[in-house]
């Protein structure tokens, strides 16, 4: 009888430790379930991050692009705008001078342009354009006419020699 029970308490012990491992293997694939879940989950939202990062990235190379455009055309306006009025005020200057020239033979008139603490003389500039002339092959006494147009903010002085000759000198 004590044999029994030994046997029994044997098999009820085994019993246990077979339940006690279906437990153990349970919880092992409940854990690895679970962390594959994890994973799986923890992987699309990774997915998600970047697709959202390069979607940003996206814009902004869109923006960039657009704000460089838009500053592009902003210069070239106010470039063209700049141009414009000193064109118009180097005219002005010239017909007033002329104006002065022919109202009074004797009176003796300098024209100066000043721009950012740079100055060039009216006789200066007709000097540099005669240079410029001379240069290309022509005699000074083949000049007619002679129209000068000072851009300040280039620094440069354009011509137009006779009505057909053009060109420009840095002053």
């Amino acid at each position: 009888m004590a044999r029994k029970r030994v046997i029994k308490k044997k098999e009820t012990m085994k019993a246990t430790a077979a339940k006690e491992q279906a437990v153990v293997e349970n919880v092992k694939a409940a854990a690895e379930k679970a962390v594959t879940e994890k994973a799986e989950k923890a992987a699309e939202e990774m997915e998600t991050v970047k697709a959202a990062a390069e979607e940003i990235k996206t814009t902004a190379k869109e923006t960039a692009k657009t704000a460089a455009k838009t500053a592009v055309k902003a210069a070239k306006e106010a470039k063209e705008t700049v141009k414009k009025t000193a064109v118009k005020e180097a005219k002005e200057v010239a017909k007033k001078t002329a104006a002065k020239k022919t109202v009074k033979k004797d009176m003796k008139v300098r024209t100066f342009v000043e721009f950012y603490g740079k100055q060039v003389e009216e006789k200066e500039m007709i000097a540099r354009v005669k240079k410029a002339w001379t240069k290309k092959g022509k005699k000074v006494g083949d000049i007619k006419t002679l129209e000068l147009y000072v851009k300040p903010e280039e620094g440069a002085i354009y011509y137009v020699i006779n009505a057909e000759e053009t060109g420009s000198v840095e002053y």
